[in-house]
C-alpha cells in the first residue's frame, strides 16, 4: 500500500515560491526607479531628500502589495508560485478574493517580521499553514492537487464507536 501524497506544500518549497516573487517585485522596482531617476536627471538639480525617500518606501509598499494582491485574487498563485507549481486557495476551493489577499498580504507581513517566526506553524500544522494563511483562512496546495476535507470542529466528548442516543 502506497502512502498518498500529501496536497499542501511544505516550508521549503514555499520559501523559493516567496523568494522568486520577491525578486521579481525587486526588478519591477528597479526598472521604475532607474526611469525615474533617468527623468529626473534629464530635468536637472533634482536632490533626493528625506520626503522622496518615504516615497520611494511608500512605492515599494504598493508595488510589492499590489503584485501579490493581484496574482493570488486574479490566478490563485504569483509567478513563483506557478514555477513551484503550487497554488493558494479558500477552504471552499476557490483562489482568495480581494479581501482574502489583503488579509493575507498583511499576514505574510507579520510572519517575516519576528525572525520569519510566522512560518513555523507550516512545521506543525496538519494543513502546513503559516500566520498569514491562519489570518486569511487559505492553504497552499501543489497545483494539480484537490484539496482534502477539513478536518470536523472537536466534539466534546468523544467516545469512539458510541453512537448518539436518539
Amino acid at each position: 500500500m502506497s502512502a498518498r501524497q500529501m496536497p499542501y506544500a511544505g516550508i521549503a518549497t514555499r520559501a523559493v515560491a516567496l523568494a522568486i516573487d520577491v525578486a521579481i517585485a525587486q526588478v519591477i522596482l528597479l526598472f521604475g526607479g532607474a526611469v525615474l531617476a533617468l527623468v529626473a536627471s534629464l530635468v536637472g538639480g533634482v536632490q533626493f531628500d528625506t520626503l522622496a525617500k518615504i516615497l520611494a518606501a511608500v512605492a515599494w509598499v504598493a508595488v510589492v502589495g499590489f503584485y501579490f494582491v493581484l496574482f493570488w485574487s486574479t490566478a490563485g498563485q504569483t509567478p513563483g508560485m506557478r514555477l513551484m507549481a503550487l497554488r493558494v486557495m479558500t477552504a471552499a476551493g476557490v483562489h482568495p478574493g480581494v479581501t482574502r489577499s489583503i488579509v493575507r498580504l498583511v499576514g505574510v507581513g507579520l510572519a517575516i517580521v519576528p525572525l520569519f517566526a510566522g512560518f513555523l506553524p507550516v512545521l506543525f500544522d496538519e494543513r502546513r499553514r503559516g500566520l498569514h494563511d491562519l489570518l486569511a483562512g487559505t492553504v497552499v496546495l501543489y497545483a494539480g492537487q484537490e484539496p482534502p476535507p477539513a478536518p470536523a470542529p472537536a466534539t466534546a466528548a468523544v467516545l469512539g464507536d458510541v453512537q448518539p442516543s436518539r
